[in-house]
């Protein structure tokens, strides 16, 4: 999901259907419409106005350990020259899961998923590190996860 629009003007009864989504994602339509006071159709139709507005994404996260992919890192990425093109760049590699240009030390951070250590070092010197523009990275490998959540709600 990208942030490259103005923010769309969500009224109370959006915010609550997302809010529904949040805590559990398999909720049905049906049981989010008892809470909110809609029909099971009015809240379809507002779920997928508020998917194609790129507000929302109703997904499946996963334990990436437990599907085989035993390292998780953050790399920071120093740049030369465009950063928007470097990350359009990263996001079209497939063990990149997150990307986002910052303001700091580094110009872009990027989420990688990889199978082991050797895919890790792989991926940051045959394609990471030979993008055009990219001057240097730094990693931060995962040692634990303590805290995802994605229920942080609406304002």
């Amino acid at each position: 999901m990208t942030n490259s629009h103005k923010p769309v003007s969500l009224d109370d009864v959006s915010k609550a259907i997302i809010e529904q989504l949040q805590e559990d994602g398999r909720r049905s339509y049906a049981e989010i419409g008892k809470a909110v006071g809609l029909s099971e159709a009015a809240v379809r139709q507002r779920v997928q106005k508020l998917t194609d507005a790129g507000v929302m994404q109703v997904v499946a996260v996963t334990d990436p350990m437990q599907l085989g992919f035993y390292r998780q890192a953050m790399i920071g990425v120093r740049v030369t020259g465009d950063t928007t093109k470097v990350a359009q760049a990263l996001g079209s590699l497939p063990s990149v899961d997150y990307v986002v240009l910052t303001a700091g030390s580094f110009d872009i951070l990027a989420e990688v998923v990889c199978e082991n250590d050797d895919d890790l070092i792989e991926l940051l010197n045959r394609e990471i590190r030979a993008i055009e523009g990219v001057q240097s990275t730094e990693t931060f490998v995962y040692l634990r996860l303590h805290k995802q959540f994605y229920n942080w709600g609406t304002r």
